[in-house]
């Protein structure tokens, strides 16, 4: 009897624990939200009142989106997934803020100086549209492990949606990767990130013993076995083909990096590690010396400054000044920025809309505001890993390390290109950027760590 009662008692104070629990991530996340809303309006008036001494036009109606916008999507959590993860959130809403205001202030440098368009109207726009497809995500997926069912049909239309841009008419900024619908161009392989992860989690976690547990063993290092190399040698080259045909260096490199770094968690095998470097190397090498476009990248990553040159004393294939710069422009910046709205971004050209919007920051943050904007995605990221840490289902696990590992890459490839540590890719920063595709997607992939991380599975 007594054991009996005993227990009972535990079992009660564990249902209490859970709920106090769910209300403590909810609150911190509506917290957390509510901060991040007031530091972007925060921004938007500073910049404002910085370049022009007065409070912008339509400052009441950005504050009410501003507002509206992250807190529906927190009272979507809410509802559909009470025990996620608090923090990934309001760290997507904080970059999308941070990123409009960015955007807001890099459209007054170009109204002033090439008389074009603004941008963050309809950045905004975009910002709408992914939150509503962020709701939909939480509403209509009440179990990512359904996910698993489609992996197949997932990576055909992962096929289909990432050599469309080839099929396309011309190219933008010397690649191939937009895909345009009447007024609407669109990047599918932003997209084409998720769906990856996703085949990838699906096929490793049905092949991983075979991937794990086979091959000879040569200097120490244990070779894939023949079968199980072929999925590996197939991404190689589905990869290579991306980078030859749409000339987009970016996608590749994040492409075939989240591959070899699931396959890596999910064996726990060097050897593919460094099979998948070797064959990363070698394959840059290749493509960068017969490809202009990318050979033309490589040129200006290893001599910047050389545009500055006489025409007839530059590099073959040097023909942008944008790396050159940004280089400047975040040299100008120093430790702490020349102020919000009091640089020259317009400068590096109308690239500040795109990857080169980190230059931008580092202008007129300087090198506290970008290291902020790195902490914040590298706590993304390790909010993402953690949750696949805690989770006990190998599919889930897997799909959260590749959706986090698809953000560090991303941000990798383009804080590297800005910063002069490796080629630029043309890709755009996570959530910061300008590019309707990317914000959606980012908050697809960021609903999605939401529903991995509130699995009843995790720890």
């Amino acid at each position: 009897m007594g054991d009996g009662a005993g227990s009972v008692v535990p079992h009660r104070a564990l249902g209490d624990e859970s709920r106090d629990l769910v209300r403590r991530r909810r609150r911190a996340e509506a917290s957390l939200t509510v901060l991040a809303v007031a530091i972007t309006v925060f921004g938007y008036l500073y910049e404002s009142i910085a370049m022009t001494g007065a409070l912008p036009h339509g400052a009441a109606e950005l504050t009410v989106a501003q507002c509206l916008l992250p807190l529906s999507a927190h009272f979507a959590v809410r509802r559909y997934a009470p025990r996620a993860d608090p923090l990934i959130l309001p760290l997507a809403t904080l970059l999308t803020g941070l990123g409009l205001v960015l955007i807001h202030r890099l459209d007054s440098a170009y109204a002033a100086r090439f008389h074009a368009a603004p941008a963050a109207p309809g950045q905004l726009v975009w910002g709408v549209l992914g939150v509503a497809c962020f709701i939909a995500v939480l509403v209509v997926l009440k179990d990512h492990r359904r996910l698993q069912r489609y992996i197949f049909l997932t990576m055909a239309l992962a096929l289909v949606l990432l050599l469309a841009p080839a099929f396309c008419p011309g190219d933008t900024y010397g690649a191939k990767r937009w895909v345009f619908l009447g007024p609407v161009s669109l990047q599918p392989g932003e997209f084409v990130k998720i769906m990856i992860a996703v085949f990838f989690a699906g096929y490793l976690v049905t092949h991983r013993d075979a991937l794990a547990l086979t091959g000879r063993r040569i200097w120490g290092v244990r070779l894939p076995p023949g079968r199980q190399f072929g999925p590996l040698l197939a991404v190689w080259i589905l990869s290579l083909l991306v980078l030859i045909v749409e000339r987009d260096l970016g996608t590749s490199l994040i492409f075939f990096g989240m591959f070899v770094v699931m396959l890596y968690v999910s064996t726990e095998r060097t050897s593919w590690i460094l099979f998948g470097l070797v064959m990363a190397c070698v394959g840059a090498f290749a493509v960068g010396s017969v490809e202009p476009h990318v050979h033309g990248r490589i040129v200006a990553w290893l001599h910047p400054f050389d545009i500055f040159l006489p025409a007839d004393q530059r590099p073959p294939g040097l023909i942008s000044d944008q790396s050159a710069q940004a280089l400047l422009a975040m040299g100008s910046g120093g430790l702490t920025g020349t102020g919000l709205g009091r640089g020259h971004p317009e400068l590096i050209g109308f690239a500040g809309r795109s990857d080169f919007i980190l230059a931008a920051a580092g202008e007129e943050l300087g090198l506290a505001g970008i290291m902020a904007i790195l902490l914040l995605y590298a706590l993304l990221v390790q909010r993402g890993m953690r949750t696949g840490l805690a989770l006990r289902d190998p599919f889930g696990k897997l799909l959260a390390v590749g959706l986090s590992t698809a953000i560090a890459l991303q941000v990798f490839v383009v804080a590297g290109g800005v910063m002069g540590l490796i080629p630029l890719t043309g890709k755009a920063l996570p959530f910061l950027a300008q590019g309707g595709s990317a914000l959606v997607a980012n908050w697809m992939l960021a609903a999605l760590l939401i529903r991995v991380s509130d699995s009843r599975t995790a720890a």
